[in-house]
């Protein structure tokens, strides 16, 4: 391709908006045009980069016997009603009505949709297990668009869906798609980890996240460093401590703590460390106005895990403060566990501040505070759950090292979700007994747009995009130096740009009539990862210039060397095992 045949709009300068370097880069690059908040156009540059990873996935998902559909994107409202989801799923729901006044909703996902047209075409366990996917766009009316198509309202997402006779079955599928999402993304060339997930408003019991590790990410990332332990912060269980409560031999005492609310200035005016200090947050329950979270006061309350517990309210929510002030009889900021299961207040005690001795705790008077407080002693322990974030240094839930903390951009999602939607909309086969059994099943979204956007921010520099092999839009851009000037140079550069294309290399020949400098910055700054430089001189002496994106230096490469050169640098092989 020819930049004077192709539409390349790069910018010099950074957008106002852009708060990422990926949605900076990519504005920049001219790989996407912003439409509206979170929605994008994706430009010719950006097509190709697509088309790129499309392809990858397309061909893992084939070479595991999933079969492509494609499925609408305008849903009717029934089916969410089904399944509950209607109400449930939230207001990223985008609910429309036809000139019918019919009601329906412009799909986010696919469960209700690929589970109707099982119920409706699968009838005997012969026809299991089989899996579907597509490659298309979603809709997620997300409140706050940001950080460019990191999180769109539109985006195009790869999404397959599994059915099975049995949870063996389903087990089986779940690895192989595993394996098929760790071979794409490291075809894609990204340092990723595959950590172990809640499985969210999806459902299910067993899901995993594929998150490429960038500073830029949302979501945090829990590893061990012995082991290949890796989980999400939402996730990462934190071991309960092996030591007991000690018998204390100290009297518990009131203090007075004038204008003192936090845990830090709680422990600084008791010259104590906060790890000898307790907190206590009163949240919704689900059989009570208010449930007591009691955790050490350096440890955060992990909300994911909490919801997990019975007697506690979904969503997470911290409990009305005019309430806690009438039931207990002050103000948060100084609350404290001593007498609250009396005021009918249930009790759930993390597992690390189970086995305190001695701490403070707020004495439910306002500034006032406790120290030398001992469970059992003074107050009952109640029940002990895993209630906290882990914190780097915490022993890995595998018993092998300890834990470290990262930041990931999560590309890849993958669940059992077992009988949750074949259940709600009676999606059942017979078995071979003749008699109905509900499907499993299984669910595997990868974002393809997102994928894109966290793949710049972990490969650019200071230049612009330095793209991995497998994703790049050209392979080679071929710069001539005076093209329109020196017809020499203009009838090697269109001589080689043929033999190039003929050879099966992807090129992009930057023929305009600019500067050298302004040629070389736009091709580093959309990320060509090899860059070849031919003028008079190099003709005179039978050579070419040649630069790989992530090197500082030029080499020079003789003109009849040239294809097997680039035969050695560029044919690299797919990741297929």
């Amino acid at each position: 391709m020819k930049t004077s045949q192709f539409f390349l709009n790069t910018l010099k300068d950074n957008p106002s908006d852009a708060d990422l370097v990926s949605q900076r880069l990519m504005v920049r690059a001219g790989l996407i045009h912003k439409l509206g908040s979170g929605l994008f156009t994706w430009m010719p540059l950006g097509f190709r980069v697509l088309q790129k990873v499309e392809a990858i996935v397309r061909e893992e998902m084939n070479r595991i016997g999933a079969l492509q559909i494609v499925m609408p994107n305008v849903q009717p409202a029934e089916l969410w009603q089904e399944t509950g989801r209607w109400n449930d799923y939230g207001t990223e729901l985008l609910k429309i009505v036809d000139r019918h006044e019919r009601a329906y909703v412009f799909a986010p996902t696919h469960e209700e949709v690929i589970t109707h047209i099982a119920r409706g075409e699968l009838r005997s366990y012969k026809q299991l297990p089989v899996c579907f996917y597509q490659i298309h766009t979603k809709f997620r009316d997300e409140i706050r668009p940001r950080f460019g198509v990191m999180r769109a309202r539109e985006f195009l997402m790869k999404d397959a869906y599994s059915f099975h006779l049995d949870n063996a079955s389903l087990a089986e599928t779940y690895q192989k798609m595993y394996d098929a999402y760790t071979r794409i993304f490291t075809r894609l060339g990204l340092d990723f980890r595959a950590v172990e997930a809640d499985t969210g408003s999806i459902g299910g019991a067993v899901s995993h996240e594929f998150q490429v590790i960038a500073d830029a990410g949302e979501d945090a990332l829990v590893f061990s460093d012995s082991s290949n332990y890796g989980a999400n912060l939402e996730k990462a269980e934190a071991l309960a401590p092996k030591n007991s409560p000690s018998v204390s031999q100290k009297t518990k005492e009131l203090i007075h703590t004038p204008g003192k609310r936090t845990i830090k200035a709680v422990c600084e005016f008791l010259k104590l460390p906060e790890t000898q200090s307790i907190k206590v947050l009163l949240v919704k329950g689900t059989e009570n106005d208010m449930v007591a979270l009691v955790l050490r006061g350096d440890h955060e309350v992990n909300p994911i895990k909490a919801e997990h517990h019975p007697l506690i309210a979904v969503p997470f929510t911290f409990a009305d403060e005019k309430l806690v002030e009438s039931k207990v009889g002050c103000a948060v900021g100084y609350l404290g566990p001593i007498g609250l299961t009396e005021k009918n207040i249930p009790v759930i005690v993390d597992r690390d501040a189970a086995v305190l001795t001695d701490f403070c705790c707020g004495a439910n008077q306002v500034e006032y505070h406790l120290v030398n407080v001992n469970w059992q002693r003074d107050c009952p322990l109640g029940e002990v759950f895993d209630l906290r974030n882990v914190v780097t240094g915490d022993l890995s839930p595998d018993g092998n090292g300890t834990l470290v903390i990262k930041r990931g951009i999560e590309v890849g999602h993958i669940f059992q979700l077992g009988n949750k939607y074949s259940t709600s909309m009676n999606a059942t086969v017979v078995d071979e007994k003749g008699q109905p059994v509900m499907m499993q099943m299984g669910c595997y979204g990868i974002g393809v747009s997102r994928t894109i956007a966290a793949a710049i921010e972990q490969h650019h520099d200071e230049h612009g995009i330095v793209w991995p092999t497998a994703m790049a839009p050209f392979q080679i851009a071929l710069v001539p130096m005076n093209y329109h000037k020196s017809q020499r140079v203009r009838e090697a550069t269109d001589t080689l740009y043929r033999e190039l294309q003929e050879a099966g290399f992807e090129v992009l020949l930057d023929d305009r009539n600019e500067r050298a400098g302004v040629l070389f910055a736009d091709m580093d700054l959309i990320g060509i990862p090899h860059r070849l430089v031919l003028g008079e001189r190099g003709l005179d002496n039978g050579l070419i210039e040649y630069k790989a994106r992530v090197a500082k230096e030029v080499q020079e490469v003789k003109l009849t060397d040239l294809m097997s050169f680039l035969d050695t640098i560029l044919r690299v092989k797919h990741y297929i095992e």
